[in-house]
């Protein structure tokens, strides 16, 4: 039997020993044992709806977090165009500095930095750039 089987063979149960009682107390009882019977009843179908809305409730928030972890509505084009064009005009004196200071290796080192904040921005900006191109995302295991 499965779980909805299991459950609609006690609530058969329960109004047969419902219609026996009736039948063993009299029309006296009869409101009674209708009252009780309606009772079960709403407490299986609330503990339904409460698994569903449950059920859904976790859904949501498994979206929620799983969008939360997407690029935001805020990066737009135009703020990453402006990241660039921030990283290069920095990029002058950050060269001259290294250059200056350490030659050779230190410009290098600066020119490393440089790469190396764009190369985060852009890889939060845009998730799975970098190694995942062939995979499949391991969100999207949940939606089989």
């Amino acid at each position: 039997m499965t779980g909805m089987d299991a459950r609609d063979a006690d609530l058969r149960k329960e109004l047969d020993a419902t219609l026996r009682a009736r039948g063993e107390l009299g029309d006296e009882y009869e409101s009674a044992l209708v009252d009780s019977f309606l009772e079960k009843v709403d407490q299986r179908i609330d503990g339904a709806v409460e698994r569903r809305v449950r059920r859904q409730l976790t859904e949501q928030q498994m979206t929620a977090a799983r969008d939360s972890r997407s690029p935001k509505a805020t990066d737009t084009w135009g703020e990453r165009f402006g990241f660039g064009i921030v990283s290069l005009v920095l990029a002058i004196p950050l060269s001259a500095i290294g250059g200056g200071v350490a030659q050779l290796p230190g410009l290098l080192a600066a020119w490393a930095g440089i790469v190396g904040v764009n190369v985060v921005q852009a890889a939060r900006v845009n998730p799975g750039l970098f190694g995942r191109r062939g995979q499949r995302r391991q969100d999207d295991a949940w939606e089989d």
